[in-house]
């Protein structure tokens, strides 16, 4: 038992007592009631002193002078409290250090609560989105930034890769939006300036796609001459028939990779697919393999198609039958001859997956992140040898960004290859 509690509780009972054989010498209880009343009178008299006290904080830090059990009540309230201040200011210096940071930032920093609601910004977001504390705070961010990409991404709550959306305040500004979900709820904003960035990645877009449509021309009327000569000179000379052959085999190389590389242009030209139409997979799958095999007839590929037969895909059919037959192409290619091909589908409460399985000689796996990237090659002389491009997994990549989809490529050396296109749910029209 504390101390000062032990000599109140004994000054009590010594009042108590002291009352008691007052009243008992003069046969009356008055004593005791009014050391009683006494004794409650001085407790109410220090109840009202740590009232006032307590209301005169924190212009008053000096507690009551007092002893025994209030005495210590009054000392314990005040290293309390100013342990709880020292808290309190320590509190407050870290919050302002770290708004003077965040403000610092040259990036835009928004904080909005769980309804999406702005609660705090720096300098920067305000300057990029033309935010004003006094009108806009506690606003929906979707008010003032009135873009359906950014209502679209919100509520998919794919916050894996960032948004990028044109400055709705500052003309020929490109913003790269970064989210991350906090605390209870809440949502960081990170906004980026990346407009010199999307000024280079478009001048090289437009560099591509010029210098592959002025080549298209030129490579069209070589191509003709070369038909010409091979008609005129009609195979007497073996050494200028094989030069001529060999070079009309190379005309056909680039005129293949001009048509990618203008295929790819398009894509990423439109930011959005045309009309979605209905497409119906497995008769277009089928067709697509006859297409495919035509390139080796000779391998006797084994084909297995395992597919709804009422599976129907919504999106553009153009670019759909290109990133497939892309990938049928492909497994034709390097699964060696008397391999197996096979597409299948699995139905996910999410969507589905299109599978394309070979067993081909596989890939490693160091190469695998990189294989969608334009004119990566695993096997150069591999690719060469089979008359590849290098662009065809980096255009199945871009067609499946455009229908919100995603490809997954899992390999093996020896143990051959999976290309898994994950559709989701609005991409399937019927299964």
């Amino acid at each position: 038992m504390n101390f000062s509690i032990f000599h109140e509780i004994r000054r009590i009972l010594l009042l108590l007592v002291a009352s008691l054989l007052v009243s008992w010498y003069q046969h009356s209880l008055w004593p005791t009631a009014v050391a009683l009343l006494l004794y409650l009178s001085f407790s109410t008299w220090q109840l009202a002193r740590i009232n006032n006290w307590l209301l005169q904080q924190p212009e008053d830090w000096d507690p009551p002078e007092s002893s025994g059990a209030w005495g210590d009540l009054f000392d314990n309230l005040y290293r309390l409290l100013r342990r709880e201040k020292a808290q309190r200011e320590a509190l407050a210096e870290l919050i302002a250090r770290t708004e003077s940071s965040v403000s610092a930032l040259r990036d835009g920093v928004v904080i909005l609560d769980r309804w999406q609601r702005m609660t705090n910004w720096n300098q920067a977001a305000a300057l990029l989105l033309g935010l004003r504390r006094a009108t806009d705070l506690r606003q929906p961010i979707t008010n003032l930034v009135r873009n359906p990409d950014l209502l679209s991404y919100l509520r998919a709550e794919a916050f894996e890769r960032p948004l990028n959306l044109p400055s709705p305040h500052v003309p020929h500004v490109m913003l790269e939006i970064s989210v991350t979900r906090f605390g209870a709820g809440e949502y960081l904003f990170l906004l980026r300036d990346i407009t010199q960035l999307h000024q280079l990645e478009q001048m090289r877009k437009d560099f591509v796609a010029n210098v592959s449509h002025e080549l298209k021309t030129p490579l069209t009327v070589l191509k003709g001459y070369l038909e010409a000569l091979q008609d005129l000179h009609g195979g007497e000379h073996k050494t200028l028939d094989q030069a001529l052959s060999q070079m009309a085999q190379q005309s056909e190389r680039m005129q293949a990779l001009i048509n990618d590389l203008l295929f790819l242009a398009r894509l990423e030209s439109a930011p959005k697919i045309p009309a979605p139409e209905p497409l119906a997979l497995k008769p277009l799958l089928n067709k697509l393999w006859q297409e495919a095999q035509a390139i080796a007839p000779e391998k006797q590929h084994q084909f297995t198609l395992d597919i709804p037969d009422t599976l129907t895909l919504q999106g553009s059919p153009s670019e759909l039958q290109s990133a497939f037959l892309n990938l049928l192409t492909n497994a034709v290619k390097y699964t060696p001859a008397q391999g197996h091909i096979q597409v299948s589908w699995e139905a996910l409460n999410e969507g589905g997956t299109l599978t394309f399985s070979d067993n081909g000689p596989g890939i490693a796996k160091h190469h695998l992140p990189r294989l969608t990237e334009r004119f990566y090659r695993p096997d150069a002389g591999r690719e060469q040898h089979n008359g590849g491009t290098g662009l065809g997994l980096a255009i199945v990549k871009h067609v499946l960004i455009r229908h919100h989809a995603q490809l997954d490529i899992r390999s093996q050396p020896g143990a051959g290859s999976q290309f898994i296109c994950h559709f989701p749910a609005p991409c399937i029209a019927n299964t």
